[in-house]
């Protein structure tokens, strides 16, 4: 059942949840929050040489996190909040779903503790 439950999701999920997990990328991703930067600022606060910083975002943009635009010999990033807004919703959805399950879980307790008592 999980596999089938797996495949309603948007396939993408995976790739931005494993873009996610590096604190790097999400460090990139925050300061791409506050608007569109070069590659070479996003790059300063890491200490990583450049093709290292270039493999990060590759992976967030591969997961549609960012978007990039080379204009001359700038390469701006950009970030893409409507990929972060579906996640944000999947996200809710299995929270609902688990405090559904906790709220269930919970009653029938408080229903066999009744039981014992009576």
């Amino acid at each position: 059942m999980l596999v089938s439950e797996m495949t309603k999701h948007d396939p993408d999920l995976s790739l931005i949840f494993q873009a996610l997990s590096d604190p790097t990328r999400r460090a990139m991703l925050a300061q791409l929050g506050r608007g569109a930067v070069p590659v070479s600022e996003l790059a300063r606060p890491t200490g990583l040489a450049l093709p290292t910083v270039m493999r990060h975002l590759s992976v967030l943009e591969d997961a549609a996190l960012i978007m990039t635009v080379k204009t001359g010999r700038t390469r701006m990033c950009s970030a893409r909040p409507e990929t972060l807004a579906a996640t944000a919703d999947w996200l809710a959805d299995q929270r609902a779903q688990w405090e559904a399950r906790t709220d269930r879980l919970e009653a029938y307790v408080a229903t066999l503790m009744k039981e014992t008592k009576a």
